[in-house]
């Protein structure tokens, strides 16, 4: 077991922190999901809604998640076996975490993929001459229903990934990380303020920000409640171990509650300035927003550049922009993987990239595959990609979660002193006194309220 041996990889600087971990959470869910329920769900009242749960759910959570990754310098796999008492099973949820991004990435490079394909189209100007109908057919025909260039698309992700990965985390993962997420921020802007400039934007704008009661009633107080619920918790990727990782590489300068904020804002920023893209660009070209999910990203906005000046432009920097987002959460959870298979197996760093680079390609090919020649399988009405988005998102991430926040409250567990204490070393926000019978108490029942009303949510129950 040489690699347990060695002395453990720290990030360069503070900036590499707060970027890699905010890179791990910022997602394609974050452009293609956020703007959407802000408008459909009220406008700015959904996102005070959505601020007061960040501050009461994510960010709790998130801090834990740090400060077991930081007390143990150990990746999700190992690190119970630092902090729990002789004889405690509570380890077995760092195979689910394992389980989990193994899970998670099964799909997601396959869509991080897509955004590969389209950035490629656009820059071609493959889409340049298509009417809507065309564009829409193209993402069906050209991309879901040709396993070949997913095939493609989704290797070289997986590649490009791993070689990050393989340079290490100071090297690779912190080096590139940083590039790309001021890129990506600088880009996002620049689009914004595009957007933001067009003739007929002010209406996406009011449609976007202005508080709506009317539009919040008709959708139902409770459902616009758990909706920001949902998306205050599902953002931040908590429960299977993608933040205890970049924990694990900090030293102690800075306490660990005002880090996650930090993580969160930037998080928040991102979703909320793709609103400042999407909604002007479909008031502006589209006479409104009505589409959400992948054919809004790869139907409804392709088409809208289509009919923009200098669209192919927009466009190509708009998917250069999903690429970053998409590719940074790819590598984020990649580190986990190769770093726990570098502590448990005692593997080196190159040869836990060239094998989990080899598994992660044969991992895709269910969701690949999922939309093309094993299509007809489709139990629940789900696809695979579906099911393993289920998976993650309504058992794995909320369950983790809870077990994450059990560890470190009960005395069953780590037990409250000591999370405080590793919380709270450094300068900076402190985790206080009176947070901690709302964080033993009440944050463990909302996150499995959370939970049930995802699995009946999922089911068509309620």
């Amino acid at each position: 077991m040489a690699e347990q041996t060695q002395k453990r990889e720290k990030l360069g600087s503070r900036l590499g922190f707060i970027l890699l971990s905010a890179g791990c959470a910022i997602g394609i869910g974050n452009v293609w999901k956020f703007p959407y329920i802000v408008g459909q769900y009220g406008g700015g009242i959904f996102v005070l809604i959505y601020l007061f749960f960040l501050v009461i759910m994510g960010v709790p959570v998130m801090t834990m998640e740090f400060s077991l990754g930081r007390a143990s310098g150990k990746s999700p796999v190992l690190l119970y076996q630092q902090l729990e008492k002789p004889g405690q099973k509570w380890h077995i949820h760092g195979w689910a975490a394992l389980i989990g991004n193994y899970l998670l990435m099964m799909f997601y490079v396959v869509v991080a993929g897509w955004m590969l394909l389209y950035f490629k189209d656009t820059a071609l100007g493959t889409l340049s001459d298509m009417s809507a109908a065309e564009v829409g057919a193209h993402f069906t025909n050209d991309v879901l229903d040709s396993p070949l260039a997913m095939l493609i698309s989704t290797f070289i992700v997986v590649l490009a990934g791993f070689l990050v990965c393989g340079f290490g985390v100071k090297n690779g993962l912190e080096r590139v990380t940083k590039v790309m997420m001021i890129a990506l921020l600088v880009l996002m802007i620049a689009i914004a303020v595009y957007c933001c400039c067009m003739n007929g934007a002010s209406e996406g704008l009011k449609f976007y920000l202005k508080p709506d009661l009317g539009r919040m009633k008709e959708a139902g107080i409770g459902e616009v409640i758990v909706a920001a619920m949902k998306q205050a918790f599902f953002t931040l990727s908590l429960g299977i171990g993608a933040m205890a990782i970049f924990g694990s590489y900090i030293g102690k300068e800075r306490s660990l509650m005002g880090e996650s904020v930090n993580v969160a804002l930037l998080d928040t920023f991102v979703a909320f300035t793709s609103g400042l893209i999407v909604f002007p660009a479909c008031f502006a070209f589209n006479g409104g927003a009505t589409d959400s999910g992948p054919s809004l990203i790869f139907v409804t906005l392709p088409n809208i550049f289509n009919n923009m000046p200098l669209g192919q432009l927009w466009g190509s920097l708009f998917f250069v922009f999903m690429v970053f987002a998409a590719f940074s959460t790819v590598i984020g959870v990649f580190e986990l993987i190769v770093a726990c298979c570098c502590e448990k197996f005692g593997w080196s760093r190159i040869k836990s990239c060239v094998i989990n680079g080899v598994l992660m390609c044969i991992l895709a090919l269910p969701c690949i595959f999922g939309f093309n020649i094993w299509s007809d399988f489709a139990p629940a009405d789900m696809n695979i990609m579906d099911w393993e988005d289920f998976l993650v998102s309504n058992i794995l991430l909320p369950l983790g979660s809870l077990v994450f926040v059990l560890f470190c409250t009960t005395k069953w567990g780590w037990g409250w002193k000591n999370f405080e204490e590793e919380a709270n070393a450094g300068k900076g926000m402190k985790v206080k006194k009176w947070m901690r019978w709302y964080m033993t108490f009440v944050l463990p029942a909302i996150i499995f309220i959370l939970f049930v009303v995802g699995i009946l949510q999922a089911f068509n129950v309620m």
